[in-house]
């Protein structure tokens, strides 16, 4: 019964996020789209670390990237809110599909009962740990503040892992272009700020599930942590936020102008290739960015046999490579443990990519 009821909640959000989606070529005039999604609003004030309000400080922040950005006449942003107001999660992704936009970034703020701090920038797909689920959760359970959410969300339990684990890779063809933003984003936290890096990780967030396109939700820091949440509820924290999330964006966008449209595979041979048989090809995906790194173990957290493959404007690592599933499995477990918690599968048939669920078919047939 339980798996029918994710099954349900499964189809019904697909047929929810592409009914919301509409091609309109005059809707943006040749710009780039950008959606501003500032979480919570409304009777949802978000967390209230050490008193500190995350609908406000997410809503300043918003504004003024988006501020920002529209200095540029090559970008159009969307706001999801401009007041305090609160907005169902499931409109947010419509607000973005129906503006066919190219970015979808989602500003929220942290809290902890433990002194925990700095930033972190999630994107669509498993959480590989009960923190990453326990933040998933906690954004999550503003559906119950909605109107009819088990109509809207067809029985969806942000309390269950086996529901957020059913969204997981939804935005599969839009994960390394997510990955790469959210890079850019941690850079720019991290050296220009000099933020603690909690990283890049990937949960189930219904607010990214409803789009289609590249997604982030921004963590920007912990309200909880007294330091960091007066930081942030500071004009100057807000406008130092805002600088790197915009800086991140334009570097995003500028990486796609070039379109150099180079597919280069560069191998690391310190440890020796597997013979592979037959047309299907398994690896495992470690990393992607917009920026070249030598294939060598030291950048790589001592994994041998690293591939660098670059398509368009992003580089992608792979760790190994098998035409055994078992085997790249294994290899996945590898990479987990060196502390690539969000690598995942990917296969390749006759060079091309395909999806896992395709391969997996012919690999049994």
């Amino acid at each position: 019964m339980k798996t029918h009821r994710v099954l349900l909640f499964v189809s019904f959000i697909i047929v929810l996020t592409f009914s919301s989606f509409k091609k309109d070529q005059d809707f943006s005039n040749g710009k780039f789209v950008v959606v501003l999604d500032a979480g919570h609003g409304g009777h949802d004030p978000g967390n209230l670390g050490n008193g500190y309000k995350e609908k406000d400080i997410a809503l300043k922040i918003v504004l003024e990237v988006g501020k920002q950005l529209e200095k540029n006449p090559d970008i159009k942003v969307i706001y999801t809110r401009k007041k305090d107001v609160f907005i169902d999660l499931f409109v947010r992704g419509q607000i973005a599909n129906k503006a066919n936009a190219d970015l979808f970034v989602s500003v929220h703020c942290n809290s902890h009962k433990s002194q925990a701090h700095g930033t972190e920038t999630f994107v669509l797909g498993t959480h590989r740990n009960e923190t990453n689920f326990e933040v998933a959760k906690k954004e999550n359970s503003v559906i119950f503040l909605e109107n009819d959410y088990e109509k809207n969300y067809a029985g969806f339990d942000p309390n269950s892992p086996e529901s957020v684990m059913s969204i997981l890779l939804s935005q599969e063809e839009y994960l390394d272009q997510s990955i790469m933003l959210a890079s850019l984003i941690q850079n720019k936290f991290t050296h220009s700020l000099k933020r603690k890096n909690r990283g890049v990780k990937q949960a189930g967030f219904i607010v990214l599930h409803q789009t289609v396109m590249p997604s982030v939700l921004v963590e920007t820091g912990f309200l909880s942590y007294k330091k960091e949440g007066a930081y942030l509820n500071s004009k100057k924290g807000q406008q130092q936020i805002s600088n790197s999330i915009v800086k991140a964006i334009l570097e995003y966008k500028n990486s796609l102008d070039e379109n150099v449209n180079d597919y280069s595979v560069v191998n690391d041979t310190t440890k020796p290739v597997e013979t592979i048989t037959g047309d299907i090809i398994f690896k495992v995906q470690i990393a992607a960015g917009a920026n070249p790194l030598e294939t060598k173990p030291y950048n790589f957290k001592g994994l041998e046999g690293v591939s660098r493959l670059k398509d368009g404007n992003v580089y992608k690592y792979f760790y190994g490579a098998s035409s055994n599933y078992d085997k790249i499995k294994g290899l996945e477990a590898e990479a987990a443990e060196k502390g690539y918690t969000s690598s995942f599968i990917v296969a390749f048939k006759n060079g091309e990519k395909i999806a896992l669920v395709d391969a997996l078919k012919t690999a049994t047939n």
